[in-house]
């Protein structure tokens, strides 16, 4: 399987990375292993969490998705097979945020001892901290990175200007340059991403991994009216897709799937892996049919044409 180089960090990752949000959240642990298990056994070996999934469910503390990955890594022994990234900078309570020294130093240690293991490959920023200088922030991912516990770092949810300025700190101080950037990107949803971090990433050799890569499952083909929101807990965030562009990425979707004779989302996640600068789009999986289609997208080779049609539909100018 072909691999890309998160920036300049020399870490390889296939052209998928696995949404863990979706442990401890709609699927649990026993199936989360059935998952990890498939799409580790595929080849696919790049996991995305972060410390706050799955605060957000009833009765969970945050750290859930990590603690599954751990046990199952745990169970495996497979900790050198697999690249895990994971985030901080969400709220974990009344004062468990942001990006100062004292809550990275403290939020690391959570998450190494969840996800049972003593490094961690990726190290993002998952939400940008104003009140808290951005020489300090690096400077913490610095003593990380030094101690062996963080092996490279990346941004999510970050403007390019700021990005800019956090690389121009790093270059300053002979910091850790943020590697990765992880923005909202899809077939839908391309406008900001292209118009303003697409170049960034592009002139300095930035990794991007893509979140919601399917619209919320809008790119499956398999929300197309009010009527379809019922079909997951998801449902109800894909109103704002129902719209003459959105149908129109559809069609263009039906199109395409059935010439290749596979699936909308399939084809979705492939026509981002196929995007220049793309290192890996994120998608998560809670069966392992639906694991197959992902697995179905890496192994797909869109041709020009079938590009050409996705592109046409989906343009945003």
């Amino acid at each position: 399987m072909k691999k890309n180089t998160l920036g300049s960090s020399g870490i390889e990752v296939p052209p998928f990375a696995f949404g863990g949000n979706v442990f401890g959240w709609t699927i649990d642990e026993n199936t989360s292993f059935q998952i990890l298990d498939a799409l580790t056994g595929a080849g696919l070996n790049f996991i995305d969490t972060a410390d706050v999934y799955s605060r957000w469910v009833p009765g969970n503390q945050g750290g859930e998705s990590e603690t599954i990955i751990g046990n199952w890594l745990k169970k495996t022994g497979g900790r050198d097979k697999v690249v895990i990234a994971t985030k901080v900078g969400s709220e974990m309570g009344h004062d468990k945020k942001g990006l100062s020294k004292t809550w990275i130093k403290q939020a690391v240690e959570g998450s190494l001892q969840r996800l049972q293991t003593d490094y961690i490959d990726l190290y993002q920023t998952h939400y940008d901290d104003p009140d808290t200088p951005m020489e300090e922030t690096l400077a913490t991912y610095q003593e990380l990175v030094n101690e062996g516990k963080v092996r490279a770092i990346g941004t999510s949810n970050m403007t390019a200007q700021r990005i800019l300025v956090a690389l121009k700190t790093s270059k300053e101080h002979g910091f850790p340059a943020y590697q990765t950037v992880q923005p909202l990107y899809n077939l839908y949803d391309r406008e900001s991403y292209e118009k303003e971090l697409e170049p960034l990433c592009q002139e300095n050799n930035l990794g991007v991994i893509s979140y919601f890569s399917l619209a919320s499952g809008f790119l499956t083909g398999k929300y197309r009216s009010e009527a379809d929101f019922s079909k997951s807990q998801r449902g109800k965030g894909i109103s704002k897709y129902l719209n003459d562009r959105g149908f129109k990425i559809l069609k263009a979707l039906d199109e395409v799937s059935q010439e290749l004779n596979t699936t909308p989302a399939a084809v979705s996640l492939a026509w981002l892996i196929n995007r220049p600068g793309i290192s890996a789009p994120i998608a998560s999986a809670t069966s392992i049919e639906q694991l197959n289609e992902i697995i179905k997208a890496t192994e797909l080779d869109l041709n020009a044409d079938a590009i050409h049609t996705l592109n046409e539909a989906s343009a945003w100018e």
